[in-house]
């Protein structure tokens, strides 16, 4: 098996979702199987192990370059290719080949990332205005990859492909994590409710501030970055009570490990969510999960979450209350620290290389 790795998503300044999954992946893998990363420019071989093998390929949203890339990659030998998206060109090729589908949530809210050229965004809404693109991407795969059995139940629901589906879960970073005091009474640092994650509708961060009017005692620290007009509505939306809404706009990774250990539990009222690796990251801080009840949410947390109606504030304030016991509290965290163990990046690689053998 000479085994090709796609890259090319991977972001030369810092990672987004599907930057992470491929380093993090491509890393694992390369440690149980000998692997050549296709990138796009030598400045993402910073994020992978040293000396790996590696070709250059063109820009992925290159269309014609990218119907060009299958001749390439049967020049260089390749038997097996692994690409963390679904786009890739696939014509002519000579090898195995395994796309990945992370979520279909772009097709319930199709806005392309603002980091895109003007282009790429509107092609990225046409792409999103029906199925048939990925159906037909999909079926020239030989297998493909998902990240949640909740994916995989909505591909299917679709049938977006007839190929075999394989829930590869994604985990956290593998960055050296900072040495905190573990957090286990009832003090005023423990009244913090953390949430990490975007501002976009869906996230429903309206009702984790509404919610903070029945919550007197708690702070809500909201980390992520947020455009100025964003934060003043969500800020007229606190009222009187906006004096424990905080807003950090963008904290370091260090930053994010101490609000994470320090919190009184993470918190989410999103709608819909292709994953939820924040959810990954605060349980491996042991801070309990109180989130709300969605099918990927019960997926990624299990035992681990307290679940409330992502429609009623009253309802996730209560979640939050019933946690304030020091027993409960504890029982919580430890249930956290026990989850976080289903999600390791050694583990997905070697599921990943058994579909890849098994091909």
């Amino acid at each position: 098996m000479k085994l090709f790795f796609d890259c090319r998503f991977i972001r030369v300044d810092h990672h987004d979702g599907i930057s992470r999954f491929s380093a993090e992946l491509a890393s694992a893998l390369a440690r149980k199987a000998p692997l050549v990363a296709l990138v796009s420019t030598k400045e993402q071989l910073k994020w992978l192990p040293e000396g790996i093998d590696f070709i250059l390929g063109n820009d992925p949203t290159h269309a014609i370059a990218e119907l060009l890339l299958p001749s390439k990659l049967n020049r260089a030998g390749a038997t097996h290719v692994f690409s963390p998206m679904q786009t890739m060109g696939s014509f002519g090729r000579k090898y195995k080949l395994v796309l990945t589908l992370h979520d279909l949530i772009y097709y319930s809210h199709p806005k392309a990332p603002t980091f895109l050229p003007l282009h790429i965004r509107i092609a990225w809404r046409l792409y999103h205005l029906s199925y048939l693109p990925v159906r037909l991407l999909l079926n020239r795969a030989d297998s493909v990859v998902t990240v949640s059995e909740t994916s995989k139940a909505l591909i299917v629901c679709k049938k977006l492909t007839k190929r075999a589906i394989h829930v590869i879960y994604n985990a956290p970073d593998t960055a050296e994590e900072v040495a905190l005091p573990v957090v286990s009474d009832t003090s005023e640092k423990r009244r913090r409710l953390v949430y990490m994650g975007s501002f976009m509708e869906y996230k429903n961060v309206e009702c984790l501030i509404s919610a903070m009017q029945f919550l007197p005692e708690y702070q809500l620290v909201l980390l992520s970055k947020v455009s100025e007009k964003r934060r003043e509505q969500l800020q007229a939306l606190a009222n009187t009570w906006s004096d424990r809404i905080t807003f950090k706009n963008g904290v370091s990774d260090a930053e994010y490990a101490k609000e994470l250990s320090g919190a009184f539990a993470f918190v989410s009222a999103s709608k819909d969510e292709g994953f939820g690796i924040p959810l990954v990251e605060a349980m491996r801080h042991g801070a309990p999960i109180v989130v709300s009840d969605i099918p990927i949410f019960r997926e990624i947390a299990a035992q681990a979450g307290s679940y409330f109606d992502p429609s009623s504030p009253e309802d996730f304030a209560n979640q939050i209350q019933k946690l304030e016991p020091l027993d409960v509290w504890e029982d919580a965290s430890n249930r956290s620290k026990e989850r976080q163990a289903a999600f390791s990046w050694d583990t997905s690689a070697t599921k990943l290389l058994a579909v890849l053998e098994k091909l």
